[in-house]
């Protein structure tokens, strides 16, 4: 059974990753010129901040030397978390996006822009928004209905626990 360099180096990183609090969640090696560049995506419930991630690099490069997973040539390694549009794929990933705007693309054909509300095992409830004046309206999706599924950017987005909180206060 051969495996490749990706899921070698998962194996061999995933537990150092693990043990600072954080999910491995990609691994891709490219080759950019003569160099390669190991790209490591990580990230947790609540999030991973600079110094979390800063920290896990510097782990993951001294295993990496220790071990000379990457070879004999010159590489470069780049840790980093999910962009802000990222795609949703496991299902921590729709946990963690509970109460974001999602934009789904359906297995039975089509589209879908909705609020993520709550996820279980089976599927989540989302409320897709009004238009033109109406009411938005919930729904559930199976997640075997769940095509594809990628987190959207709000610019102008009121935080609707926060915000409310806060008014009520003035």
């Amino acid at each position: 059974m051969s495996t490749t360099q990706s899921e070698r180096l998962r194996e061999l990183l995933e537990p150092l990753v693990t043990s600072q609090g954080l999910d491995l969640e990609e691994i891709a090696v490219d080759s950019v010129g003569r160099k390669k560049v190991l790209r490591v995506v990580v990230d947790s419930d609540t999030g991973a901040d600079l110094d979390t991630v800063a920290d896990v690099s510097r782990a993951l490069s001294a295993k990496l030397d220790e071990t000379n997973a990457m070879g004999e040539d010159a590489y470069d390694l780049e840790v980093g978390t999910p962009g802000a549009e990222r795609l949703l794929t496991e299902h921590r990933h729709f946990v963690r996006a509970v109460d974001r705007l999602v934009k789904f693309q359906l297995t039975e054909g089509g589209e879908l822009v909705a609020r993520i509300l709550e996820v279980d095992e089976e599927g989540i409830d989302v409320e897709v928004p009004g238009v033109k004046g109406r009411k938005a309206t919930a729904r559930r999706l199976g997640f075997p209905e769940i095509g594809k599924a990628r987190v959207q950017v709000e610019f102008n987005r009121k935080d609707s626990k926060k915000d409310m909180k806060e008014e009520e206060e003035a």
